[in-house]
């Protein structure tokens, strides 16, 4: 893994999660997530060791694992690293059984993964400037695709992104993205256009983004968000349960599942089925103990 320059003292990681990195005059630096698990915590610490920085903050930008995995190996190995989230993400982070049981809805089945252990978190960030090692950092608030996900800006205008939006190669990949609320994240998209800052960091991309190709990328994921909008409201013009929901959209899309991606695709389309049923286009009904949505004749 190479340390890449963005601008000024931001750089980032190139990663299948990349890392922010905001470096202080005394060499101390802030990491924006830490990545998977242990193995590439490491590979993080390497490239920051190559280059003669010592971690001293983490900033989780949400709780999944795949951001904040690599957080007890800093913890465990840098004493004295503070850690910094929003306060809902935190809940998550500390409480290592609230992730499964949210996608699964009781305890979960064993291949419901879930972290070894909890996370702590040190402190609950304010949005909007905090002062960080006598620098001025801006924390903005972009839930949807969890349930309160938050950018970091830096004073090089360089905005680090998380989740709150897709590269072209994520959504190729995973045609169908885990949302937890379709309204905020359509509001979220609409906020990152608006975000004064020469440079943005996705975590799932692969590349460096600049004003407009962010802007451009926004409009890719809006789109693909109507689109399952539409599909969903169409395969429900006849009264389907939830997993026959998503068992369409998989035939529709050629998406392939393993046991955990089913019950995460499964949140996925529960979060449209509300979006839909809440704006007033689904209904339903419980028969013989099963339930069905379908959309409203107009």
């Amino acid at each position: 893994m190479d340390l890449i320059k963005v601008k000024g003292n931001s750089y980032y990681i190139q990663a299948p999660t990349s890392i922010g990195v905001y470096t202080f005059k005394n060499k101390n630096c802030m990491m924006v997530d830490t990545g998977n698990n242990n193995t590439s915590a490491k590979k993080i610490e390497d490239a920051l060791i190559q280059n003669n920085l010592h971690p001293k903050y983490i900033f989780n930008t949400h709780g999944h694992l795949d951001h904040c995995g690599g957080n007890n190996y800093f913890n465990d190995n840098y004493p004295g690293i503070i850690t910094y989230s929003t306060f809902k993400e935190k809940l998550f982070m500390e409480n290592n059984d609230l992730m499964p049981y949210a996608q699964f809805g009781s305890f979960p089945a064993r291949e419901i993964k879930k972290s070894s252990k909890s996370i702590k978190v040190d402190y609950v960030v304010e949005y909007g400037i905090n002062k960080i090692n006598d620098e001025k950092l801006e924390f903005m608030p972009l839930p949807g695709h969890s349930i309160e996900q938050a950018a970091m800006i830096t004073p090089d205008k360089v905005c680090y992104l998380g989740d709150a939006i897709f590269s072209h190669s994520t959504l190729m990949k995973y045609p169908l993205p885990y949302y937890y609320n379709i309204l905020e994240v359509l509001n979220s998209l609409d906020k990152i256009k608006e975000i004064d800052c020469d440079y943005f960091v996705v975590s799932h991309g692969d590349k460096l983004y600049n004003k407009t190709e962010i802007l451009e990328l926004c409009n890719v994921n809006i789109n693909n968000i109507h689109k399952y909008i539409n599909d969903i409201s169409e395969v429900l013009s006849q009264p389907l349960s939830k997993e026959e929901v998503l068992e369409n959209i998989a035939v529709l899309n050629d998406i392939n599942m393993n046991f955990q991606e089913y019950y995460i695709n499964l949140s996925a389309i529960s979060a449209f089925i509300a979006f839909l049923y809440n704006n007033g286009t689904l209904n339903f009904s419980i028969e013989n103990g099963k339930l069905y949505y379908y959309t409203k004749e107009k």
